[in-house]
Order: structure tokens, then C-alpha cells, then sequence
């Protein structure tokens, strides 16, 4: 196995495959999306642990609406929703009139009503398990090529806007707005090592100031966010740079582009370099699998990764809704699983964590959530979040074989 840390091979190795992921900040059109349908879902939360919420979000010009079901013994008025979302958006940056979409004036229209009783019947099953909210198969995933085992394309592009959502907020860059996003392309050997960045793409909102000024923007993000979040190793003489590839960024966030809760399914995961099977996560309550079993499943390849199990897992769980089994457990660790003897990866699953909804939630105590947070800063490989846990790691131990 490698080490729990970025193995950085030699950069003048061959270069066996370039990946590449991206990220996007807070204010992406999208984002904004996500994080208000979480605020209102922490709202819930707050008052009544068990509501259920399903709660979607879009923006554009000056307009936000929200819409969705909601079961909850909360008592939450639409004064009370309206206010969570306009100060949901000034927090994020987007607080002057001149942005188009400014929470203190922008329209908003709350189309939120009562939950299907067809699939609330399905979840709530009295003294009996909870059901799981709806169908599907849900992906968990780690590698130890990273600390946080997390891809590194998209551990780094995440690193990317996560600092320059810093830069703006604390003011270090003051012309920054709230758009942007960073994309990576990432060098591998042949044994798996990142050797080399072959690319970095940073587009970043800014403020009028700066359209006829491009270079001094390109200077202040190469030495404020690339020289602090970049290790100096992985950029080469062949690596590209693209900041503002457009020029001018200048119009940006739901004015520039709508945005709709769930479009950034693959930013919020691996980036790319792990399945997904569909499901987006914010605005869901945690009854609902797309989003408490996804983190099942990289609470679960994390841990296995973490024990020394193997050095790259891939977790597939699956339901039906309104049933608390899974319907298909599956484990795939790429051909560098220890060895185990006769027992396989997924009894092993099975035997040491509780895979239905109620055993998912307790196990990552996930009515005690605040989700806006993962939405913002991301889902996987933050630490501290209660998935990202590895204290499995001594129980599965006892399967390697000596």
C-alpha cells in the first residue's frame, strides 16, 4: 500500500493517464441553489429532528423560488422561509443591486407543500424499521492517495475555490465576487503516483474594477491562491495556466446563469473518479438514501482504506423504497484488497455496519446535521464531518491475514 499522504511520483516519469475534476465556489448559480435548499432542510431540522423534507431550489435574475414536500411538526411560517433565504443569499455575497440578484430586494415565490402520504406511508412505519425514502443505488468511495483519501483532482480543485471563497470573504482580494470555479488535470504514472499538474482552470467573479485589468488579476491569483493551495512540486514548465480564460468575468452568479438545486452532482462527490448513481443530496432530509447512504458508503470505503484493507474502494449500496435492507450490498477494491482468506469484502460490510436508514442515521447521527455547511464547502473529505470517521479501522484490522 501507499502511504495515507500524496505519493507525488518523479515529474519527469511517463505520463500514464491525465484526470481531471472540478469545483465550483459558493456562488455558482447551482450552489446558491444548494446551499438555500439546506438552510431551509436545517431549519426543519432544528425545530423537529424527524421532519421530512424534500425542498428544490432555482434562481436567476432578481427571482428564487422554492418548491418541494415537506412533512414536519415545525412551525415554520412563510415570513420565517422567506427570511432564511434572503439572509441564506446576502451571506453568501450576493448583497448589492448591482450583482441582479441581491437578497435584500430579489422576488422569491414558495411553492413548498405537504409530502406525498403515499411515500410518507412507506418511510414511517411505526415501531417497525424505517423505510428507505426511495429506490436506488448510492456510491461511497476512497483512495489513499490523499490524507483525506479523497481523488486528488478533486481534493485539490475543491482546496481551489474553498480559498479563493476565503480571499473574497476576508477581503485579502477585495475585487473578488461570488462566482468562480477551478478545474484540474492531474498526471498519474503508471503506479497510480500523481507526477505533475497538466493543466489549471480558474475562472473568478470580479467587480468592474477589474475588467480592463485582467493581468493584475491573474498575478494576485497565481500568488495568493495557486502558491499557497498548489504544492510547487506538481507545477512544471508544461503545466498550463488558464485564469479567466474568457477575459472579463464580471457578470456572473443566477444573473449570469440560472441555477437549480442538484446540477452539481459529480462537484459534490469524486469528481468524476468514482460512480455515481444519480442522486443529488441537498434539500433531502435523512430518510432519504441518495444522501444518508452515499455517506454510508464512503463512511464505510473510507474506514476500509484507513485499516489498511485495501488502497482504493468502491462501495455500492442499493434499495427500494419503503424497505430498510439494502436490496444489493457491493464492494470493489480494484485488485488491491489484502488478503482476507476466505471471507469476502461484502460480509465483511455487512458484518460491521448497520446499512438500513434508522442504522445509517444513528450510526452517523445524522439528525444532529447542519447541512448547509456541507453544501458550501463540500460533502466528502471535509474533516469533521461525522462520515469522515475512521474508527472502524480497529475492527476490520482483525480481517487481514498475517
Amino acid at each position: 500500500m501507499r502511504s495515507l499522504t500524496l505519493t507525488i511520483g518523479d515529474n519527469m516519469n511517463e505520463v500514464y493517464r491525465t484526470f481531471t475534476s472540478e469545483s465550483v465556489t459558493q456562488g455558482h448559480p447551482d450552489k446558491v441553489a444548494d446551499i438555500i435548499s439546506d438552510a431551509i432542510l436545517d431549519a426543519y431540522m432544528k425545530q423537529d429532528k424527524y421532519s421530512h423534507v424534500a425542498c428544490e431550489t432555482c434562481v436567476t435574475t432578481d427571482f428564487c423560488m422554492v418548491f418541494g414536500e415537506i412533512t414536519s411538526k415545525a412551525d415554520i411560517s412563510k415570513e420565517e422561509i422567506e427570511k432564511i433565504i434572503r439572509d441564506t443569499i446576502i451571506e453568501i455575497g450576493y448583497d448589492k443591486p448591482e450583482l441582479k440578484f441581491d437578497g435584500h430586494s430579489c422576488d422569491i415565490d414558495n411553492r413548498l407543500h405537504a409530502q406525498s402520504p403515499d411515500i410518507n406511508q412507506g418511510v414511517d412505519r411505526g415501531d417497525e424499521e424505517t423505510g428507505a425514502g426511495d429506490q436506488g443505488m448510492m456510491f461511497g468511495f476512497a483512495t489513499d492517495e490523499t490524507e483525506s483519501l479523497m481523488p486528488y483532482p478533486i481534493d485539490l480543485a475543491r482546496k481551489l475555490t474553498n480559498k479563493l471563497t476565503e480571499l473574497r470573504e476576508s477581503g485579502e482580494i477585495p475585487y473578488l465576487r461570488p462566482d468562480g470555479k477551478a478545474q484540474v488535470s492531474v498526471n498519474y504514472d503508471k503506479d497510480g503516483n500523481v507526477i505533475s499538474l497538466d493543466a489549471v482552470v480558474l475562472s473568478t467573479q470580479h467587480d468592474e474594477t477589474m475588467s480592463d485589468n485582467q493581468e493584475q488579476l491573474k498575478a494576485d491569483i497565481r500568488e495568493k491562491l495557486f502558491k499557497v493551495v498548489i504544492p510547487e512540486e506538481l507545477m512544471t514548465e508544461n503545466t498550463k495556466e488558464h485564469i479567466n480564460p474568457t477575459g472579463k468575468f464580471e457578470i456572473g452568479g443566477p444573473h449570469g446563469d440560472s441555477g437549480l438545486t442538484g446540477r452539481k452532482i459529480i462537484v459534490d462527490t469524486y469528481g468524476g473518479y468514482a460512480r455515481h448513481g444519480g442522486g443529488a443530496f441537498s434539500g433531502k432530509d435523512c430518510t432519504k438514501v441518495d444522501r444518508s447512504a452515499c455517506y454510508m458508503a464512503r463512511y464505510i470505503a473510507k474506514n476500509i482504506v484507513a485499516s489498511g484493507l485495501a488502497s482504493k474502494c468502491e462501495i455500492q449500496l442499493s434499495y427500494a423504497i419503503g424497505v430498510a435492507d439494502p436490496t444489493s450490498v457491493m464492494v470493489d477494491t480494484f485488485g488491491t484488497g489484502a488478503d482476507i482468506g476466505d471471507v469476502t469484502f461484502d460480509k465483511i460490510v455487512r458484518d460491521n455496519f448497520k446499512l438500513t436508514p434508522d442504522g445509517i442515521i444513528e450510526t452517523l447521527g445524522l439528525r444532529d446535521v447542519e447541512y448547509k455547511q456541507t453544501a458550501k464547502y463540500g460533502h466528502l473529505g471535509i474533516e469533521g464531518l461525522p462520515w469522515e470517521k475512521t474508527d472502524k479501522v480497529e475492527d476490520l484490522k482483525k480481517y487481514i491475514k498475517n
